[in-house]
């Protein structure tokens, strides 16, 4: 009996700190507004701050309302999550680390404890402390939710940038009219083979290419991960009414490919990117002139 009293009494403050943040949500966005967590991020416009602060007072009394004080994936946390997010990552772009951004969040609990004091003002000192006691530990959630959010989002940006890289690090050159190559340097992954495919098939249908060369010469080693990855390019560009040409193969990757009995029987293969934008010239009825003996100036 006594634990469900204390349940129930813990329930009764948190109820009461939830009904004091909805009561005060105005007064409290007006003192947010002004701190450097809303003051630096809403720069347009005071009003801006003053929304967005509401807005989480409101989760912050939902949270409390249904007694979850201390649980980051409360239901109220969900709709301010992706401004929290936002926020955060406003914050680290200005050169903030994750540490200082939540302690941006902790400055926020005095205003609202004073409020909560003020308005308590008569009641038994011990439920005053109770509730700020509640408050505290509401508050701490909060910054869990903010550094959770701040991760995540980092992690987000990281993936952004890797892929941008790999995009970078994987050009589509046109080499003649009807001709596109993707010279490859490094290793060949899962997702950087995705990349290679997406944008040599972009290349396909904007450069209306009827020959496509994958130049392995800067790839290190081929295993049949990296094969398979070939093959499948090969078979999406063919799709797309290209014929995919591999070029670059060097006596130590034939070996390889031989040793692990790898089938490339379907595909065109050229030891050089000249060899196979040759092959594709010649298929193309393409005859390239060379300069006359003694260059261009000999009379």
């Amino acid at each position: 009996m006594p634990e469900h009293d204390g349940e129930r009494q813990q329930g009764l403050v948190t109820q009461q700190l939830g009904v004091f943040l909805h009561a005060q949500r105005e007064q409290i966005a007006q003192r947010w507004a002004d701190e450097p967590l809303f003051r630096s991020v809403f720069t347009v416009s005071r009003d801006e701050a003053v929304e967005a602060s509401r807005a989480v007072v409101d989760a912050l009394a939902e949270v409390a309302r249904a007694g979850r004080v201390d649980a980051p994936d409360a239901t109220g946390f969900t709709l301010v999550r992706e401004q929290l997010a936002r926020m955060a990552a406003s914050r680290s772009r200005a050169g903030l680390s994750i540490s200082q951004v939540t302690t941006e969040v902790e400055t926020l609990r005095p205003a609202v404890s004073q409020l909560l004091v003020a308005d308590l003002a008569g009641a038994p000192e011990e439920r005053v402390r109770a509730c700020d006691s509640a408050l505290t530990v509401l508050m701490g959630t909060l910054r869990l939710v903010v550094m959770e959010t701040a991760l995540n989002e980092g992690q987000a940006l990281i993936e952004r940038q890797q892929l941008q890289l790999l995009e970078v690090a994987t050009p589509v050159v046109r080499l003649w009219d009807g001709v596109v190559a993707v010279p490859l340097i490094g290793t060949l992954d899962s997702a950087r083979s995705q990349v290679v495919m997406e944008t040599l098939l972009d290349a396909v249908v904007e450069q209306q290419a009827r020959f496509a060369i994958l130049d392995i010469t800067g790839v290190p080693t081929v295993d049949s991960l990296v094969a398979q990855h070939l093959m499948r390019t090969v078979a999406a560009a063919r799709l797309m009414g290209a014929e995919c040409v591999v070029s670059g193969i060097r006596p130590a990757i034939a070996q390889t490919i031989v040793h692990l009995g790898l089938d490339l029987g379907t595909v065109v293969t050229r030891a050089s990117l000249a060899d196979a934008l040759a092959y594709a010239l010649h298929r193309l009825d393409v005859t390239v002139v060379g300069p006359a003996p003694g260059g261009a100036g000999t009379p």
